[in-house]
């Protein structure tokens, strides 16, 4: 029967917890037990080295090697999470990096001009411009890896062997492949930025002989534009061309119909041509003119006959014989008047003027970015008015302000009916985008629904909160940590528990109203009942107050 009865009180309290009632001081060890754990494991940690980044992002062999040279030196390491590097302590970290260059760790994928340092003595000159060739291209990798947008580089460089020949002659060229870090891009400048670096490395390397690809296999080097052959930076320069003429006209117009009230769009044509012309011209022969050099000549013969005939030994004839001088004076006149009317006569003359002639060369070369062209369009606002039945309306601006807007937009944007500039300026009222939810009542809204479905939320998750601990926690709380009740001064003082229990009980039964037999009754279950309680709680009280009544019987 106690057996049975004993397993029933087991069922319905866990033993642990009442073991855990009866020994008071074993809560108390298992505190300072877990107290002193907690500090123990302070200290170690506390102690324990710092960690920090020795070397990330290496390949498998400088891997490999850095690990096996950290053994020999022993040198605790550990990984990083996903073994993206390795960790050694803070306080190490700079001596380790420099006993691992001592043994040239990492090498690294890329070599540079260190590959020149150990040349063999009778290298072929085809060797020494492979290497020369390598070096340049881990160079240029290393530059490359500099940005901070790039994570690896590879440089490809193919350059031809030189010709004498102007024929045979070609440029060479590169290629680079970039790999950048997840969630970063470059540029169309930074772009700019490599291929430059790239060509002005290399000698003869035309920019255009430059490719550029990322990881992805996309060619960043592609010249972006439009279908008119524009960049990147000429399209920019446009458009801030045209934003510079909208903020003038808008900025000129604003304080005379308000803010908000004018809105304006310009298109320009600009010339990225760049021309270069060298022209000569001649003017025309004027009247006045200036002399540069003047020549004449003039020439007589007199008393000669005139080579005649045919040409041939018929015609060359010796010349006929000489006379005596004739002495007489008079002889002298008479024959000469005589041969001067009858002797043949030649005369000759020449004249050379030079005119200085005028001459213009000019050179011009027109600067890039010019405006062709202007197109702007300008749309203004309706003024607040009254109708005609006098209510508050909106009206159109009259023609004269019309016109003196027009006028004022053409100041500002500079325009020029030669270049072919236009205008157009248009008089309407704007249209304001009208709220769906305007009209709908407040039940209906779609920030009151949102709202409430958030305070649905939280009122909901707080109901089941104070159920849980209502409901669940807070009566297993009681029901297991409930402390016993005193014992019984009778049976800790070692009386005898029939005559003491049932006085006991009686006085509780009269307290209680109860009387008579079943009042007795009553208070002796109840003291039977504790007293079982007792003798499964503490069995050192249970033997000491029976040992208490056998002395006592003794005696």
């Amino acid at each position: 029967m106690n057996a049975a009865t004993q397993t029933t009180d087991d069922a319905g309290k866990p033993p642990l917890l009442a073991q855990l009632r009866s020994r008071e001081r074993l809560p108390l060890l298992i505190a300072a037990a877990a107290i002193i754990a907690a500090l123990i494991a302070a200290f170690l940690w506390s102690r324990a080295p710092d960690y920090k980044v020795l070397y990330s992002n290496l390949g498998d062999r400088d891997g490999g090697a850095i690990i096996t040279s950290l053994q020999q030196m022993n040198v605790p390491y550990k990984f990083a999470e996903g073994g993206g590097a390795i960790l050694v302590p803070a306080e190490q970290v700079h001596e380790t990096r420099l006993r691992l260059a001592s043994q040239g760790l990492p090498k690294g994928g890329l070599v540079g001009f260190e590959l020149m340092d150990n040349q063999k003595f009778g290298i072929s000159q085809f060797a020494e411009q492979v290497n020369y060739q390598r070096a340049l291209e881990g160079e240029l990798a290393r530059s490359a890896e500099s940005l901070s947008a790039v994570q690896a580089a590879r440089v490809h460089l193919a350059i031809p062997k030189p010709s004498v020949f102007v024929r045979e002659q070609q440029k060479p060229s590169a290629s680079v492949i970039l790999t950048l870090y997840p969630g970063r891009v470059l540029d169309d400048g930074q772009v700019s930025a490599i291929t430059h670096m790239v060509s002005s490395s290399v000698p003869e390397l035309p920019l255009k002989n430059v490719t550029v690809l990322d990881q992805n296999g996309n060619l960043l080097s592609a010249p972006s534009g439009n279908a008119n052959g524009l960049d990147a930076s000429q399209l920019k320069y446009v458009r801030e061309v045209e934003q510079a003429y909208v903020r003038r006209i808008e900025a000129i117009l604003n304080p005379i119909l308000g803010a908000g009230n004018v809105h304006a769009q310009v298109t320009a044509d600009v010339d990225f041509n760049s021309v270069e012309q060298t022209a000569e011209s001649y003017k025309p022969n004027s009247g006045d003119q200036a002399v540069r050099s003047q020549q004449s000549s003039e020439a007589s013969q007199i008393g000669t006959n005139p080579a005649g005939g045919v040409p041939g030994a018929l015609s060359n004839q010796p010349p006929a014989t000489p006379t005596a001088p004739i002495t007489n004076p008079n002889q002298v006149a008479t024959a000469g008047a005589a041969s001067a009317v009858q002797g043949p006569r030649s005369d000759r003359k020449d004249a050379t003027v030079n005119f200085e002639v005028d001459r213009t060369i000019r050179h011009v070369q027109q600067a890039t970015g010019a405006v062709k062209r202007l197109s702007a369009a300008v749309v203004v606002n309706f003024r607040p008015g009254v109708d005609a039945k006098g209510k508050p309306a909106l009206v159109a601006l009259p023609q004269a302000q019309l016109d003196q807007v027009q006028n004022l937009a053409k100041e500002a944007m500079g325009f020029s009916g030669q270049r072919g500039d236009t205008l157009n300026v248009v008089n309407s009222p704007f249209t304001v985008a009208e709220d769906p939810f305007a009209n709908l009542p407040w039940y209906r809204q779609p920030a009151n629904i949102e709202l409430a479905k958030q305070i649905g939320k939280w009122a909901l998750i707080t109901l089941v909160g104070l159920y849980l601990w209502f409901g669940v926690v807070r009566p297993a709380l009681k029901k297991h940590l409930t402390a016993p009740p005193p014992a019984e001064p009778s049976l800790a003082a070692g009386a005898p528990g029939g005559t003491a229990g049932r006085g006991d009980g009686a006085a509780r039964a009269d307290g209680q109203g109860e009387s008579g037999a079943a009042a007795e009754q009553s208070a002796y279950e109840r003291n039977l009942q504790y007293a079982r309680q007792v003798a499964r709680q503490d069995p050192k009280i249970v033997a000491t107050v029976v040992k208490a009544w056998v002395g006592g019987d003794e005696r």
